[in-house]
């Protein structure tokens, strides 16, 4: 197994997109799908990866957008994983109309994510990533640790240098914070931390430098 992640900036909030991929076997994930979704299915074909699921960090809309259209693009549909805590936001398109914005209803997801749960980039796959249950930016917010990368895909959770907005439903800020002390600091502090906006950083920059810590 070769794994390699790729990040793609994409649509107008500006999002980051992630592919999670094996060079070996050209199986992949692609982690929160925002707009521009055909963006990502082209980065996919010139690697020469195949897509096999979608993953999701939370059910906010920038980070669902394009989750419907990447699906539908295989036959069958790929599977979608989601954390329960966020159906409510997954299943009015991630709030999507109270920014004046619409994004295409994504199906039901198919893929019950849980704290803890091993996960492999297809069905029946050795697991390469753990998943974090990090709620405070949503009651659903998941992270994907993988390991083998030091890698972090950790969403609205922890920014470079920030934190995740706690004043939309299922936000607080102390069950926040606390999720990153208890879900993020506990890693390596050479772990990168991939967030769903701006730039990377580590777990060690942020346990000295962020200021919300």
């Amino acid at each position: 197994m070769k794994l390699k992640s790729i990040r793609l900036t994409l649509g107008p909030l500006p999002n980051n997109v992630y592919l999670l991929g094996d060079e070996d076997t050209g199986d992949a994930v692609v982690i929160d799908p925002s707009f521009e979704s055909l963006k990502v299915l082209a980065k996919v074909e010139h690697l020469g990866w195949t897509l096999r699921q979608v993953w999701l960090t939370h059910g906010h809309f920038d980070h669902i957008a394009g989750a419907a259209e990447v699906s539908a693009a295989f036959d069958p549909p790929l599977p979608i994983g989601l954390h329960p805590g966020d159906l409510g936001w997954y299943e009015r398109a991630g709030g999507a109309g109270a920014f004046g914005l619409s994004i295409a209803q994504p199906p039901a997801p198919t893929i019950v994510f849980e704290a803890g749960m091993a996960m492999g980039l297809c069905e029946g796959a050795s697991p390469v990533v753990t998943i974090r249950h990090a709620p405070g930016h949503s009651d659903g917010h998941v992270m994907f640790y993988c390991q083998d990368l030091g890698v972090l895909f950790c969403g609205d959770v922890i920014f470079r240098g920030g934190i995740g907005r706690t004043d939309l439903d299922g936000g607080e800020m102390v069950t926040l914070l606390k999720s990153i002390r208890e879900e993020v600091f506990s890693l390596p502090d050479e772990t990168r931390l991939l967030p769903g906006h701006g730039p990377e950083s580590t777990v060690g920059y942020e346990r000295a430098h962020n200021p919300f810590l």
